[in-house]
């Protein structure tokens, strides 16, 4: 019998410490589970802090993965990722060591207590947007119903400063 595949998009961010080295074990971390094939990784984009300006600025990526895991475990999966990461909750919006987030779990759409997909505020995010475009631009958001690049051409506050030139993955290998 085989497991279900999906295929799940997941937001990586960082301000606090090394921060490429910060996305690049949560990146291995998430490579190296059972049950979970990395399929492609982004550039790495520098960007000013969301929300709370009075911090420093951001590194951001996106993977794509595919795995026969819920969202749900997928979720929390990822909670424990950050916890042996070191990331401390301070406040909303605010500085953190690493940040993992689950954008969009295959067309999914749900929203509780728990997880809301696809991510709330990702359609408002260049940091989001543009590094998603860049594996894939032909997703389409499965509430508003535009691909990403469409989505991104909307957005009027850009963070972004700058792409980061430097692999995530240091092997040479290529992934997908």
């Amino acid at each position: 019998m085989s497991l279900e595949q999906h295929t799940a998009f997941i937001g990586i961010g960082s301000n606090i410490g090394k921060r490429i080295d910060n996305i690049r074990k949560a990146v291995h971390l998430i490579n190296d589970t059972e049950g979970i094939e990395l399929i492609a990784v982004s550039s790495v984009y520098e960007s000013l802090p969301f929300g709370n300006h009075n911090q420093q600025n951001f590194y951001n990526a996106v993977i794509k993965i595919q795995t026969v895991l819920t969202p749900y475990k997928l979720f929390e999966l990822l909670k424990k990722f950050e916890q042996m990461l070191g990331r401390i909750h301070r406040a909303h919006w605010g500085p953190r060591e690493i940040d993992l987030d689950i954008l969009l779990f295959d067309d999914l759409i749900l929203s509780d207590d728990v997880l809301t997909l696809p991510h709330k505020g990702m359609h408002l995010r260049d940091f989001v947007l543009l590094p998603l475009a860049e594996i894939d631009d032909k997703i389409i958001h499965p509430v508003y119903k535009m691909t990403v690049k469409q989505l991104l051409n909307q957005i009027k506050d850009r963070t972004i400063i700058s792409k980061i030139d430097e692999k995530i993955l240091k092997e040479e290998k290529e992934i997908g």
